[in-house]
């Protein structure tokens, strides 16, 4: 199974795919796809959407994973966050691919086995469960492969969780 990890954001967005391999993870690629303020918000949310377009096109990954909005003190940095989600999740409906969300805790929890986790524990454990050489870097590229790697870890869980199974 491939999956896609994304942590969303107009500023930087970032992307990580992981595919399981018996029961190893491997990443296959990540990155983050970051925009310009000279920009508008229109065309940010555009290059945001046509290169995660781009991406589902090119890996076609059976699931994409993405982190539910998380509404903090600054309602303007929830707004943006929320619109770069909105373009993501229609780039990943016309690609056909299932989406699945998750809570900041629950991506915690799959990768680090504790739903309060720091960030550096995540970064950490991401870069030991993938065996990479180097930190992933942004920190929103880090975090996307933890959101990769708790969706490769649900598997069909998800329903589960909900109560729909």
């Amino acid at each position: 199974m491939l999956t896609l990890g994304i942590d969303p954001g107009t500023a930087i967005c970032g992307y990580g795919f992981v595919k399981i391999e018996g029961s190893r993870l491997k990443a296959l690629d990540y990155g983050a796809i970051q925009t310009t303020p000279a920009l508008g918000t229109a065309e940010r949310l555009e290059v945001i959407f046509r290169e995660i377009d781009q991406l589902l096109k090119l890996y076609r990954p059976d699931k994409l994973g993405i982190e539910q909005l998380f509404f903090n003190k600054n309602v303007t940095t929830a707004m943006t966050v929320g619109q770069a989600r909105g373009v993501i999740l229609l780039a990943a409906v016309q690609n056909s691919v299932p989406i699945v969300e998750f809570t900041p805790l629950q991506v915690k929890q799959s990768v680090v086995g504790y739903g309060k986790a720091t960030k550096e524990q995540v970064i950490y454990m991401t870069q030991k469960l993938l065996n990479l050489t180097t930190k992933p870097k942004p920190d929103d590229v880090a975090d996307a492969l933890a959101v990769a790697i708790c969706t490769a870890h649900a598997g069909d869980m998800k329903a589960v969780w909900e109560g729909k199974v």
